[in-house]
């Protein structure tokens, strides 16, 4: 079994902690669990609370976290100007939060230049949908010469790569993500015939078409952030983040297509979720110079594109 960070945070919450002070802030308020909501609330009668945070970056509702400020009886306070870039990439901005139905919209600083387009030349940082995503273009960077880093480290790349590789030579894995597979074949079998096994399908072609020790060699040739050409970040570890020139990964995949078709024969696509127009849109705010939005370029020609 095994001992994380959620579970000593709940030990400590059945203590039922005191935080002596006169203001507590919680930050990322829009992103916070069910337990540090519990213990946040617990000491209204003590201290003043301040929640800060966006609700239209809520990204985390897959693990069970909330916008506690929907709720929240307090003094509203609104700020829609980014200091972080200008009114181009605002406008980029503006489109996920129209698709994700956020109440606001942003104004850019009129005084910072941004620039939204094709990037010429290596970004500083490329941001990715999923760990495969970031996987490929760590890969595709190493193929390319450039020195690369990736925000957390490669130990959780490292182990699903080595499991794989176990499975492989036919041995059992005790990675908890794949250990109930006892072979690779039966792995595969899982990802292509099992909806439920959709999710390891990328990875799956990853390792079939580079191998694990490939996977492994390019893990261990990852440098740190202050020695990296490139930084590779998923979005949801890039949160809070920002460098000068971002590129938005190819792994941020278009809704698949309905059964109906529009007037020109053309099958209709899904609607776009809002938690990932939400993510689309933290992904596209870590800028502050230049954005290279191609990995989600599928959206001007979506029909939930704002006109």
């Amino acid at each position: 079994m095994r001992f994380e960070h959620d579970h000593y945070l709940k030990m400590w919450a059945l203590t039922d902690p005191v935080l002596n002070g006169d203001y507590l802030l919680l930050d990322e308020a829009q992103d916070t669990n069910s337990v540090v909501e519990q213990i946040v609330l617990a000491q209204q009668e003590r201290s003043q609370i301040v929640m800060v945070g966006d609700s239209a970056q809520a990204i985390y509702g897959w693990r069970g976290a909330r916008d506690v400020m929907a709720d929240f009886d307090a003094r509203h306070l609104t700020l829609t100007r980014s200091f972080r870039f200008g009114p181009d990439l605002a406008d980029e901005a503006n489109r996920w939060l129209t698709i994700s139905k956020a109440p606001i919209q942003l104004t850019g600083s009129a005084d910072i230049s941004t620039s939204v387009g094709p990037q010429l030349g290596h970004p500083d940082a490329v941001l990715c949908r999923t760990n495969i995503g970031a996987v490929s273009e760590i890969l595709n960077l190493l193929k390319e010469g450039v020195l690369p880093a990736l925000v957390g480290g490669g130990a959780s790349l490292r182990g699903l790569a080595q499991a794989a590789h176990d499975l492989i030579q036919g041995r059992r894995t005790h990675h908890p993500e794949l250990v109930l597979f006892t072979t690779w074949a039966a792995l595969r079998d899982y990802a292509e015939h099992d909806p439920a096994g959709s999710d390891l399908q990328p990875f799956a072609n990853l390792v079939d078409e580079h191998g694990p020790e490939a996977i492994l060699l390019a893990v261990g040739r990852l440098v740190p952030e202050d020695h990296a050409q490139v930084t590779v970040s998923t979005v949801h570890k890039a949160k809070g983040r920002e460098w000068a020139r971002v590129r938005i990964a190819p792994d941020f995949t278009p809704p698949p297509d309905t059964d109906d078709i529009d007037a020109s024969g053309r099958p209709i696509p899904r609607a776009i979720d809002e938690a990932e127009a939400r993510l689309a849109y933290v992904a596209v705010t870590r800028a502050r110079r230049h954005l290279d939005p191609s990995g989600l370029a599928w959206v001007s020609q979506h029909p939930d594109n704002p006109k």
